[in-house]
């Protein structure tokens, strides 16, 4: 069954929609009179609109690497230039070719101006207050047990009552049961989070034969530890005859059979390594859900990942792509350990749930402390490589939540090309310095993997549009301005109207054929007051102007207008305007239909 936050994915596919444009000015040449070819070839239009791929220039690949750099009292700085860090891809210098300094926070330019009203009836559009920041809540409820949850419902009740008009929120389980898609309404969180409880894909029993974790099990079959075998061994032999291995009596029967009881500890660790590796694959691929569907929200993203921790010791590579899809995305994850202050004992926790039998083995309890300890591995992984806060060791929840669910006041975006990358998807440790520390404590991404194939140029500088679409940052590299107005035709439906006046002149032009050559890809979206995608437009402008035309005939410049049919209510309009050198411009309109 579709999850509402699921069918809001393939939005996207919308953009393709044919754009309305007005090119004012610009015509076909007329065939000159004297050419005695003129009527069998036509002469090459100055401007024409097509609505197919054009192939556009792309930077080389370039590895992102987001860096938070916190000071001795744990304040983000934001003071820093690229002089001052250092970036090393398997321990080779490499050189920074991108850099900036990120400011999160409210990000949506409200409409600088707008067409003037008319006698029919036409309005400005007025400036409403849309969604800015956009937070998805990972619950990872295939591995949290019911206490944990409870203690979470409580902590996430008071933390959605605090959430600011701007704010959304959003809910994904581990299971996917339960989804809810992005929202201010509390009721609807309040439902949401009533409906938790622990699903995990197998049911464990209280006590089973043998005990059997997942760490174990990545030990035994993944590490060949014959050791951990041995203990498992000795705990089928407990709770299958109820004697001790290392009794005097217990060791001479458990000898006499220990190959059939290492083979049921095998079987057993077989059996817990596929369902420890679907459930963390479940958990990640939850992760990526929520960073799949902040890619189409318009502001700022965060990730919240509310787990007890798991282990990945089989999804190191899908642990990365998790880790891309979020830099690439522009979003941040924040981790919380929803045990916690979490001590673990020997003989498991107070629930007893699979807990290890002191009597048959106690070396088990011994790995059973070690996996507590090492399910937090992943959170600290995944908060550290996008730039988030992992928040553990603390039974304040509310002060997690509201700690992870905030962006660090600022981050740098480092981008390099590795020289000579090979398509092998082999791994590659990263490491970030600062040539002066002074006391700074670095957080970023500790490697990367490379890609398994070459990536496709045309692709990805759709790919870029396209996410210059779903952002909300602003940029400026063409001469492009965004207005919009609307007409009511009645109290129910109104036309919104999109215009983009781009300033030809001031346009990076190529000259072919004695002609000043450039393409213009212009993409708009339109979003509801919760940033859910409606609709989009696309057009490709493609312009072979002559020295003349240039100089003498686009002082006007070419405005270009798109239209959509609305309801009544409040709306964010996403412009985005690509060349075919590369530069790009973004702009947001914001409005609100009475």
């Amino acid at each position: 069954m579709k999850t509402a936050i699921a069918q809001a994915l393939p939005a996207k596919a919308a953009l393709l929609i044919l754009l309305l444009a007005s090119l004012p000015g610009f015509a076909q040449d007329p065939a000159p009179a004297n050419n005695p070819q003129a009527t069998n070839t036509a002469p090459q239009p100055e401007m024409t609109s097509h609505d197919e791929a054009t192939t556009f220039k792309v930077n080389v690949r370039l590895v992102v690497v987001r860096v938070v750099v916190r000071d001795a009292g744990g304040k983000a700085v934001g003071t820093l230039n690229q002089e001052d860090f250092q970036l090393f891809d398997d321990r080779k210098p490499q050189i920074i070719t991108q850099f900036s300094v990120e400011q999160p926070g409210n990000q949506v330019a409200r409409e600088k101006a707008s067409s003037q009203p008319s006698s029919d009836a036409t309005a400005p559009a007025k400036t409403p207050n849309v969604a800015e920041r956009f937070v998805v809540y990972v619950v990872d409820d295939v591995h949290l047990k019911f206490g944990d949850i409870a203690h979470l419902r409580d902590a996430a009740e008071h933390h959605f009552a605090a959430m600011l008009p701007t704010d959304r929120a959003a809910i994904i389980t581990t299971s996917g049961q339960g989804n809810l898609d992005f929202t201010d309404d509390r009721a609807q969180l309040h439902a949401a989070l009533v409906k938790i409880q622990p699903r995990p894909l197998v049911g464990v029993p209280d006590h089973p034969c043998p005990y059997m974790s997942y760490y174990m099990a990545d030990m035994i079959i993944n590490k060949n530890q014959p050791d951990v075998l041995l203990v498992a061994a000795k705990g089928a032999f407990h709770c299958t005859t109820g004697e001790d291995a290392d009794s005097p009596q217990g060791a001479l029967d458990f000898a006499a059979h220990i190959d059939q009881y290492r083979n049921t500890a095998q079987s057993s660790a077989l059996g817990a390594l596929n369902v420890g590796d679907d459930e963390s694959r479940r958990a990640l691929g939850a992760v990526r859900d929520a960073i799949r569907r902040l890619s189409v929200a318009p502001g700022q993203r965060s990730v919240v990942l509310l787990s007890p921790g798991f282990l990945t010791p089989n999804l190191d590579y899908e642990l990365s792509d998790v880790i891309d899809k979020a830099l690439h995305a522009g979003v941040i994850v924040g981790t919380l350990d929803a045990r916690g202050l979490y001590a673990p004992i020997a003989g498991g926790d107070a629930s007893g749930e699979n807990a290890p039998d002191m009597m048959g083995a106690p070396e088990e309890s011994l790995y059973a402390i070690d996996e507590a300890s090492a399910n937090d591995g992943v959170l600290s992984v995944l908060a550290d490589a996008t730039g988030g806060v992992f928040f553990h060791n603390s039974n304040d929840l509310l002060d997690g939540l509201r700690r992870t669910a905030a962006s660090p006041e600022y981050y740098y975006v480092l981008g390099f090309a590795p020289q000579n990358l090979k398509f092998d998807g082999r791994f590659h440790s990263l490491k970030v310095t600062l040539k002066n520390p002074s006391k700074l404590a670095l957080q970023a991404r500790k490697g990367y993997y490379a890609p398994k194939q070459a990536p496709d140029a045309a692709q990805e500088a759709k790919q870029e549009i396209e996410d210059a679409l779903f952002s909300q940052e602003e940029m400026h590299d063409l001469p492009v301005q965004l207005h919009t107005q609307f007409f009511k035709a009645s109290d129910e439906d109104a036309k919104l109207a999109v215009l983009v006046h781009v300033d030809v002149k001031h346009l990076r032009f190529r000259k072919v054929d004695g002609r000043n050559d450039n393409d213009l890809t212009i993409a708009s979206g339109l979003f509801d007051r919760n940033g859910t995608f409606i609709s989009g437009m696309e057009k490709i402008v493609t312009m072979r102007l002559r020295d003349e035309t240039l100089e003498h005939r686009v002082d006007s410049g070419v405005t270009v207008k798109t239209s959509f049919d609305v309801k009544p209510g409040s709306y964010l309009v996403r412009l985005v305007v690509r060349d075919a050198e590369g530069q790009l411009s973004a702009e947001n309109g914001a409005v609100e239909i009475p």
